[in-house]
């Protein structure tokens, strides 16, 4: 990704077909495909190039993930915009699930219950969000999120419920 910030602001990035990483999903269980991603045999999701997330790491049941604060991250208030926090703990949240899934079982989010606690601006330094499991059934399972600063203050908080089914 390039970007520029004087005097006109610009921002360009690339990404990887998708479609590679969805073949995968049925063939390998969800903590392999992650690590797939975290040792570069697989590329991120686009979604990661889009926002500019960064390092991954991930075990089972939980996921860690980090994001460096951007002017192009901001709202009209001059802060990181809701979206772009709430897109980091539904990533960790659900990827955290997903760790814990064998090949051939997949999940989507139920919903995402999302507390904002503090701004974040690009002084906050790095975000570090970690994801974990809290209960994991047959059908659904429960996880949290928690986002932090630079300064470990705790920046945002989620739940979020996933939804577990056999793949076709």
């Amino acid at each position: 990704m390039t970007q520029t910030q004087e005097p006109a602001r610009s921002r360009t990035f690339t990404w990887s077909d998708p479609a590679t990483n969805a073949a995968q999903v049925g063939r390998r269980s969800g903590i392999e495909l992650l690590r797939a991603m975290i040792a570069g045999e697989l590329a991120g999701p686009p979604v990661m190039d889009l926002i500019d997330m960064g390092r991954m790491e991930a075990e089972e049941g939980r996921v860690a993930i980090e994001l460096i604060p951007q002017e192009f991250h901001y709202n009209p208030l001059g802060t990181v915009h809701g979206g772009v926090i709430s897109t980091m703990l539904d990533t960790a949240a659900a990827c955290a699930v997903h760790t814990t899934l064998p090949a051939g079982v997949g999940y989507t989010s139920l919903d995402l219950n999302v507390k904002f606690l503090r701004p974040v601006t690009v002084d906050s330094g790095t975000l570090r969000c970690e994801g974990t499991v809290l209960q994991r059934g047959r059908r659904t399972a429960l996880a949290e999120a928690r986002l932090t600063d630079a300064d470990n203050r705790l920046i945002a908080h989620a739940t979020s419920t996933c939804l577990i089914y056999p793949l076709p």
